[in-house]
């Protein structure tokens, strides 16, 4: 009862103290009209309290996200399914969900009698901006008597997760030579090899041949399964980002950073479904251990909660991918950096491996002066020519440009010349005069 004293709502209180007033004013002037009227302005809360208080049923619920994983800036849909699993009907609920407020106001439901063994159904979106892992509950059932004087909360203990991952663009597909170029009759043999029920499987993506599903994996596992079969044995890339806070200008979705994390995405993405391992290194060294990122979208997990580092320079990733064996093609991701930190990273990889460089130049993402915008051009520029230099192929972002625009530079050879293709052979003076 004490619980339901503390819910009272200010009309609630207003009756209670206005009850309180009349019978004062009753007693001080002997009038017995006043004081029926104090009895009822008192009684009236109370009874509301005592009658939600003893309100003793059950309700189950579950919360569905569709879908739990979606890039920043999409809409995701929860659904909130209520179960009476009582004998009593309900009265009014008050439903409210928590939702942090990055991903908006808390979504508040008024759900009328819900009779013993139904259900009711409710929807609200949910979208963000912003990349990370969000906690979607616990719901929140406030309990209400029919003239609101009382309003007692109850939280459900389920919770959900809804990870925000980096927008992912298609990407057009060259060839980029070195590891890249692998064939997939080494796949087949592998599968022959092993046996069929052996065969890698990875969940089902819309799209995938229905030829592929691997039944057995299916069943052990409950989803549709499909075999892995487009995995080339020695197909490997490493995906270096630059998180240094110093390195990227802007600030929120619309930062030189972000727009780093979301091509880093569109690389590894591009990758994966190609069927190449995949590691994921940051300028604070490996992430999850080096180990090999098994798909795509274990790879957008761990970029939804990536953020900028303190890290004032290179020092910390470039001994590792000096000493680091079965890299395969590097596509490095970088801001802004100075001649000296180009030359240490080029310094890392063999002009003979195959590098790629996405070059953002953050200081686009700011409105600077003609004097200042010059001499940051130059400094980038001087960076990107000596990366190139190096035998690096080097992709150069700025403000407004697309990643897949871009991409078909990472195709061709430091020189301009598109790899799948050779210069043609200068004629000899001896076939110029036959013909």
């Amino acid at each position: 009862m004490r619980a339901a004293l503390s819910g009272l709502t200010t009309r609630g209180r207003c009756l209670l103290a206005a009850g309180v007033a009349a019978a004062l004013c009753g007693v001080v002037l002997g009038e017995r009209d006043l004081l029926r009227v104090a009895v009822f302005l008192v009684a009236l809360p109370l009874v509301a309290a005592a009658v939600v208080a003893r309100t003793r049923f059950r309700l189950s619920c579950s919360r569905d996200l569709n879908p739990g994983r979606v890039p920043a800036g999409q809409p995701a849909t929860a659904r909130l399914v209520l179960e009476n699993v009582s004998f009593l009907p309900t009265g009014l609920l008050l439903l409210e969900d928590e939702v942090p407020y990055t991903l908006g106001g808390r979504p508040r439901f008024t759900v009328d009698r819900i009779g013993p063994g139904q259900q009711r159904t409710v929807h609200y979106p949910i979208r963000s901006d912003a990349r990370g892992r969000y906690r979607i509950g616990p719901l929140r059932l406030r309990l209400a008597d029919p003239f609101g004087l009382v309003e007692l909360t109850r939280s459900f203990t389920a919770v959900d997760t809804l990870t925000v991952v980096p927008a992912v663009h298609p990407l057009p597909s060259v060839p980029l030579g070195g590891a890249w170029d692998s064939g997939g009759e080494s796949v087949s043999r592998s599968v022959a090899i092993r046996g069929d029920d052996d065969a890698a499987t990875r969940e089902y993506r819309n799209g995938d041949d229905l030829r592929k599903v691997h039944w057995r994996s299916t069943a052990r596992v409950g989803k549709l399964m499909v075999r892995r079969e487009e995995r080339p044995w020695q197909s490997r890339a490493t995906l270096l980002l630059d998180t240094r806070a110093q390195a990227h200008r802007g600030e929120g979705p619309g930062s030189s950073f972000e727009w780093a994390v979301s091509a880093a995405a569109s690389v590894g993405v591009h990758t994966a479904r190609r069927g190449y391992s995949l590691r994921l290194l940051t300028d604070a060294g490996p992430v999850a251990g080096g180990a090999e990122l098994s798909d795509d979208g274990v790879l957008l997990d761990q970029l939804a909660e990536v953020g900028t580092s303190r890290n004032a320079g290179l020092d910390a990733i470039a001994e590792p991918l000096r000493g680091a064996e079965g890299l395969g093609t590097l596509v490095a991701v970088m801001g802004l950096l100075d001649p000296e930190q180009a030359r240490m990273l080029a310094s890392t990889r063999a002009p003979s491996e195959v590098s790629i460089v996405v070059l953002v130049d953050g200081n686009s993402w700011l409105s600077l002066s003609p004097r200042a915008l010059a001499e940051a051009g130059a400094a980038y520029d001087a960076s990107a020519e000596v990366l190139a230099r190096a035998g690096w192929r080097v992709l150069r972002a700025r403000h407004g440009d697309r990643l897949p625009a871009l991409w078909p530079t990472a195709g061709q050879r430091p020189g301009g010349v598109a790899l799948g293709t050779a210069p043609l052979p200068r004629p000899s003076a001896e076939g110029s005069a036959t013909r």
